[in-house]
């Protein structure tokens, strides 16, 4: 059996030397680490890395800072003038309610912006651009200001016109963009009421808004009653004339009233027969072809004994009406005999409609074969 080794207590000198031996193997600083969590160890060493800044720096990092929060929310509420390249900005993303360019004007800002530069920013919007397009933009104002950059760029290929200055902002939808455009034309540009009529109406077609009324009311809420309302007459003629009508944005704000008066009486297909039949080639001679069945509705209006219309078209309807892209319009209308077909446009001839009559015909022959 191993004899069990009896413990002594050390001696004082023991102590003493053990002591000295265990100071000199560390160092201050070693004995203070042990002595330390690690993660206070890494804030001090970054600490005692970190320069020691005065009152003045510490100022002017809190301005940067400043600045930095300022800028990013100039940025998100469109305030921050941009330079976006002419290539990324789609003019037409948007229909426009100006529907003509007066070349005069349209020159006189050229040579304007060549001379002294662009000294409005015009203002876009971003799209969701497809696969099939580079363009990243879509235009709210300034419309004529980039096209006639784009024109400076094509004439010149100078790279300052490769860019143009805007202000990107952020509509909440299509029709707070609509209205976005229409208020910067209306302040910059004499607008006909014809044009103006137009742009409620599409965009009303275009599902923007409930219906013409909502879009005259919404686009137009600064007008006065008078003004909205004949905004709406003048939609009805765009919707029931537009694609016959030669120049119609010169149609007088009198004679717009007149044919607005005569297309509620029910006159809608006498004008549109009229107007195919003149083939006018100049506002005058639609007017002209116009005129004797707005003279007839206004008489019968008048009178009376005749009922406050023409009996011909008291029972015509039209029940739906296709436009398409090409500019026929095609109508199915009944007028208590039958439903009929009415194709009309300026390119419609009588071999177009004879070709058409041919395909309908063998269409129905060969259902009922």
């Amino acid at each position: 059996m191993a004899k069990r080794r009896k413990l002594e207590m050390p001696k004082p000198e023991d102590l003493v030397r053990i002591e000295e031996e265990f100071r000199s193997e560390t160092t201050p600083q070693n004995r203070s680490a042990s002595l330390t969590p690690p993660i206070a160890q890494v804030a001090a060493d970054v600490a005692s890395s970190a320069p020691v800044l005065d009152t003045n720096s510490r100022a002017a990092q809190a301005r940067d800072a400043k600045d930095a929060e300022t800028l990013r929310d100039a940025q998100a509420r469109g305030l921050v003038l941009a330079e976006i390249p002419i290539s990324e900005i789609d003019p037409d993303d948007m229909t426009r309610d100006r529907i003509i360019l007066d070349d005069e004007d349209m020159e006189e800002l050229r040579k304007s912006i060549l001379a002294n530069g662009l000294r409005l920013p015009i203002e876009i919007y971003e799209r969701q651009a497809s696969a099939h397009d580079a363009y990243k933009y879509g235009v709210l104002s300034g419309y004529r200001r980039l096209l006639a950059v784009k024109t400076l760029f094509g004439m010149t290929q100078a790279t300052k016109f490769s860019t143009i200055k805007c202000f990107i902002r952020a509509p909440k939808d299509g029709s707070a963009a609509i209205v976005a455009m229409v208020e910067e034309n209306e302040i910059r540009a004499n607008l006909s009421h014809f044009e103006r009529g137009r742009i409620a109406a599409l965009s009303a077609q275009n599902g923007t808004f409930a219906n013409v009324e909502e879009a005259v009311n919404t686009l137009f809420a600064s007008g006065s009653k008078a003004k909205r309302s004949k905004i709406r007459s003048f939609s009805q003629v765009f919707e029931d004339l537009g694609d016959l009508l030669t120049q119609p944005e010169t149609i007088s704000e009198r004679f717009g009233l007149r044919l607005a008066n005569v297309l509620r009486l029910g006159g809608a297909n006498a004008l549109r027969d009229a107007l195919d039949m003149a083939r006018g080639g100049s506002a005058a001679e639609d007017i002209a072809a116009m005129e004797p069945v707005l003279r007839q509705f206004e008489q019968a209006a008048d009178s009376p004994s005749k009922g406050g219309r023409p009996k011909a078209d008291k029972a015509n309807r039209v029940l739906q009406e296709r436009r398409l892209q090409n500019g026929i319009v095609l109508r199915q209308e009944t007028d208590g005999k039958g439903h009929y077909i009415r194709i009309s446009g300026k390119q419609v001839d009588r071999v177009m409609v004879e070709t058409a009559l041919e395909e309908l015909h063998r269409l129905l022959d060969s259902s009922h074969g």
